[in-house]
């Protein structure tokens, strides 16, 4: 049986959908994305598994959790009996034009167990929502007393004349030609997820061989900055495209059950390439990291193989570039 960490920090992602499809968002969140919302009884039976896990606390995120507020509130309420604190809540801010509802939202997020919100700010989330909501709703939380952090404030001088979301060309313009590397190095970003394609237009291309190792990748079973989506899924951080019951990651993995996961913790990225070979996969020319050649391997499978753990649409929507 394959054992994940004890739990530490996570994330429980209320929906997929979102007002953005930023660039470098890690669960190729859109509006596109299917409007399901995470259930009470999903919420009840995740609050209970991160306990059992050894979690104490764990922000809400997305996609956009602002979208069904109502259900939001929900969500807060349920985990927050479930012995659960919530650390904070991550949003665009889309919805801070009226100031009025602002400060509504925030009175009864405080009423139902939540006390902060991680405000997005950054030349991705800007060719989607205007600059000045998120640093509006900021000055909101200021005069009301209600605790947050700008993500990233670092972007807040570059973006405080900017009174609209841009397109790219717009921002090539405004900012720097080469904003969209530059804003992806200030991150640190890990090329996963939807990021994958900035990886594609900026980095190198080597051929396969000069890429892989057998290295197992370890931070399949890491809990450091965990996710869990709206289905009750582990998401292991980093390595969206796999995912996993969380009951599994707190109580055990069956041998057997998951192959990806199992070639990758023994044999590494050169591991799966060998394993995917075998069903009918062939390379390409070149890839840009093992991490990329190891994305574009888990694409082919999960269209291609029987492999439970691969979460398809994933890759699919990761690879839409907008």
């Amino acid at each position: 049986m394959i054992t994940v960490e004890r739990l530490r920090h996570g994330g429980i992602m209320a929906n997929y959908r979102c007002t953005a499809a930023c660039r470098h968002c890690l669960y190729a969140c859109s509006p596109d994305r299917s409007e399901g919302y995470i259930s009470k009884p999903e919420a009840e039976s995740i609050g209970k598994l991160l306990r059992d896990g050894g979690c104490r606390s764990a922000h809400i995120g997305g996609g956009e959790p602002f979208l069904d507020f109502e259900r939001l509130l929900e969500l807060i309420r349920t985990v927050t009996r479930a012995g659960i604190t919530v650390e904070y809540i991550e949003t665009n801010a889309f919805w801070a034009a009226d100031e009025v509802q602002s400060r509504r939202y925030l009175k009864e997020l405080k009423r139902s167990g939540a006390d902060a919100l991680c405000i997005s700010l950054d030349p991705f989330h800007a060719e989607y929502v205007s600059p000045q909501l998120p640093i509006r709703l900021a000055e909101i939380c200021n005069g009301t007393g209600f605790r947050f952090f700008l993500w990233q404030d670092k972007f807040t001088k570059m973006l405080s004349g900017i009174d609209k979301a841009c397109s790219r060309a717009e921002l090539e313009r405004l900012i720097s030609p080469g904003y969209i590397l530059k804003t992806a190095q200030n991150y640190g970003l890990h090329m996963g997820g939807r990021a994958i394609n900035i990886e594609a237009e900026y980095a190198a291309v080597k051929p396969a061989e000069n890429i892989i190792n057998a290295r197992p990748c370890r931070n399949l079973l890491s809990s450091g900055h965990f996710h869990v989506d709206l289905y009750g899924r582990f998401i292991p951080p980093g390595c969206t495209g796999i995912a996993i019951p969380l009951d599994e990651a707190v109580n055990g993995i069956p041998d057997g059950k998951y192959p990806v996961l199992e070639v990758l913790l023994s044999g590494g990225v050169a591991g799966l390439l060998a394993y995917a070979k075998n069903l009918g996969f062939r390379e390409s020319s070149g890839y840009t990291s093992g991490c990329a050649l190891c994305f574009h391997i888990r694409h082919w499978l999960s269209e291609h193989a029987e492999c439970p753990e691969l979460f398809a649409e994933h890759y699919k929507e990761s690879l839409k570039y907008y």
